[in-house]
């Protein structure tokens, strides 16, 4: 699987969101390799959006084509300042990936110097904590070749997860998420509150 995470500032939610359903509803049928998407904006305005693609090669295909370039100067016509592209050839799905059932989506990002042990730390720290977490409904993982990388993780409810954010995890959970936390260098989190799903029908 390849991801592309795209975020930056946008002027105008209601717009941006018109024009990315005009690509799910023209471009996406025709996407080849398109799996599907989680989108979302924060509070401060900052659009983000996780793309799933069978393989980087089928990415690439969709970026050259003509009309993917047209709706891409529209949509990109709705950001303020810089837009950044991750692309990632590293991904892993946790808990079976994201769920298009969340009621909030958590983004969570960093620099990291190794990948392999983020991964395997992030795979035990999100098998445990769903253990006490049902809140916890999906989540993925994708590292660009620079190192950035970013965990979605898909909870039921934003009420739900920050009633369980409030109760005290077991030690050995506790452990290991201060473990892969570590890790990351400019640690940040972006919060979804009103996440949107897309995914190619089949």
């Amino acid at each position: 699987m390849f991801m592309q995470i795209i975020q930056g500032r946008i002027d105008d939610p209601d717009t941006t969101r018109m024009t990315l359903n005009r690509w799910l509803d023209e471009l996406a049928p025709t996407a080849e390799g398109w799996l599907g998407a989680t989108y979302g904006i924060t509070d401060d305005g900052t659009f983000v959006a996780a793309v799933r693609f069978e393989s980087e090669q089928a990415a690439r295909r969709n970026q050259a084509r003509p009309e993917q370039a047209q709706w891409w100067r529209e949509m990109s016509a709705h950001f303020v300042g810089d837009v950044t592209f991750h692309d990632c050839d590293n991904v892993t799905l946790l808990l079976g990936g994201g769920s298009d059932d969340a009621g909030f989506v958590q983004v969570i990002q960093g620099r990291v110097s190794d990948p392999p042990r983020v991964r395997e730390l992030a795979e035990r720290s999100v098998e445990l904590v769903s253990r006490h977490r049902p809140d916890i409904i999906g989540a993925t993982l994708a590292i660009d070749e620079d190192g950035v990388c970013t965990e979605t993780v898909a909870f039921t409810s934003e009420a739900a997860a920050r009633e369980a954010e409030r109760q005290q995890m077991p030690a050995e959970v506790a452990k290991v998420v201060a473990a892969e936390e570590a890790l990351f260098d400019d640690l940040h989190y972006l919060d979804l509150h009103h996440p949107w799903f897309a995914s190619r029908r089949r």
